[in-house]
């Protein structure tokens, strides 16, 4: 009962100076809006670049071939064809920490659907665990290749959106429809989910997937070697299976010439994709495919590797790294507002201690005790310091709605900031707060009472 006396007595004593009042909370308002808002962008940012390293491959490797160097001349990263399905296929299982894997065949050439062509960013062949290593979820129309398509390279292939609208148009749909991929023609039989552009710019849409057989058999040509650890020793099928000498057989049609495929011995694949059993084991994931690849490939000690591996991971951390440095470079600069009006608050008390003088002195000649001084006056800042916080919270959630409204900047809710804001409100009150009151409790009732 004589805490709701007390925070009445502070209500109407602010209510007298309502102007005052709300300039004194003025500095909360800012402070609090600010970090409000603050946190809400900082937030959405770090889950957005979450994101896109996810679609990305959080937790992910990739491992590539390394170059080639004939006569002092390097042919750059990826040249050397050193890595092969059977890479692949240990990897998956003879390294416990990996929990898929998936082979990449890339090409780059243009496809034909009717009167319309595109040339695509990615044309990727792999198997079906493509999908999940690359976290693209299962198609939205129709269905994924199976792993007898794999076998048998079958000429089938899901599309990606940019693709599907450049190819076919919005709103119709693609399934059983034919694309010719340089010469060869494929029957669309899915569409990949939507991922938009990625972290850097890249379209994620503008991909076709097929089996790895059928890009490499079929459009790339086969690239082959004699060693999967040599990396310099290219091989055409025309060498590994000679045309000339004695005919034993008719000549093939060109039907049967399309639809019969020879594969080579030595096949390569450009990439292998690898997906760890958790982020946690990506370290031990990269350990293990490096010493089981440098037996594969028979690398003597000491001599450098002939692939390399890619660790998405280190990319990852060192962009939220960054993102959390900045949101709480400007959470700080808000809490620089926040001691600003806490300051704010001190004066105006002690100025209302100042103007207020004889009303405490007759408060206190009829009966208020010091501590009934300091209640009240402790109560009038963190009432002023927590309106201040509401109208503040009100602002800044509005001010992350209108950037992300009218900038298109990601933002997101935070109820723990909300949380936050409302304690650091009473906690500014009552720290800013308290010299006042005690200053406040300890007048002195009869001097009070002559003050002027």
């Amino acid at each position: 009962m004589r805490f709701f006396t007390t925070f009445t007595l502070a209500f109407h004593a602010l209510r007298r100076n309502p102007t005052r009042s709300l300039l004194t909370t003025l500095g909360i308002v800012i402070g609090i809006a600010a970090v409000i808002a603050m946190t809400e962008i900082g937030k959405g940012s770090s889950n957005s670049i979450a994101r896109s390293i996810s679609q990305m491959g959080a937790g992910n490797l990739l491992v590539m071939p390394s170059h080639t160097n004939k006569g002092g001349i390097s042919s750059g990263s990826g040249s050397a064809m050193t890595l092969t399905p059977d890479d692949y296929k240990a990897i998956v299982r003879e390294c416990s920490s990996v929990g898929t894997a998936a082979p990449i065949v890339t090409a780059r050439v243009q496809v034909v659907a009717g009167n319309k062509n595109w040339n695509p960013w990615n044309i990727h062949g792999s198997t079906p665990e493509y999908v999940k290593v690359q976290n693209f979820g299962m198609p939205t129309e129709g269905e994924l290749f199976t792993d007898e398509d794999v076998q048998t390279s079958n000429t089938v292939c899901l599309i990606g959106n940019t693709v599907r609208r450049e190819l076919f148009g919005e709103g119709v749909s693609p399934i059983g429809e034919e694309i010719r991929i340089g010469k060869v023609n494929f029957r669309v039989i899915g569409v990949l989910p939507s991922k938009g552009a990625n972290m850097m710019g890249f379209d994620q849409d503008d991909v076709i997937l097929a089996p790895w057989t059928t890009l490499r058999y079929r459009v790339t040509g086969n690239r082959t070697s004699t060693s999967s650890s040599s990396g310099n020793s290219d091989i055409s099928t025309g060498d590994l299976y000679p045309s000339t000498g004695t005919a034993f057989y008719p000549e093939r049609s060109e039907t049967q010439v399309k639809d019969s495929l020879l594969a080579p011995r030595f096949t390569s694949i450009d990439q292998i994709m690898v997906q760890a059993v958790s982020p946690d084991l990506v370290n031990d994931a990269l350990e293990e495919i490096t010493q089981l690849l440098r037996e594969r490939h028979k690398i003597r000690p000491g001599a450098e590797n002939d692939f390399r591996v890619r660790n998405f991971s280190e990319m990852a951390n060192t962009l939220q790294t960054t993102s959390t440095v900045m949101t709480n470079l400007l959470l700080c600069i808000a809490m620089i507002s926040l001691v600003v009006g806490g300051v704010g608050i001190m004066n105006i008390m002690l100025v209302s201690v100042t103007e207020r003088t004889r009303e405490i002195g007759l408060r206190m000649a009829v009966g208020a005790r010091s501590k009934d001084i300091l209640r009240q006056f402790l109560v009038e800042a963190t009432v002023l310091c927590l309106f201040g916080g509401i109208i503040g919270i009100l602002l800044g959630r509005g001010g992350a709605y209108l950037v992300s409204k009218l900038m298109q900047w990601p933002t997101e809710s935070s109820p723990g900031a909300i949380i936050a804001a409302v304690v650091t409100s009473a906690a500014v009150g009552i720290i800013f707060g308290f010299y006042p009151a005690w200053k406040a409790s300890r007048l002195d009732p009869i001097e009070a009472l002559r003050y002027e």
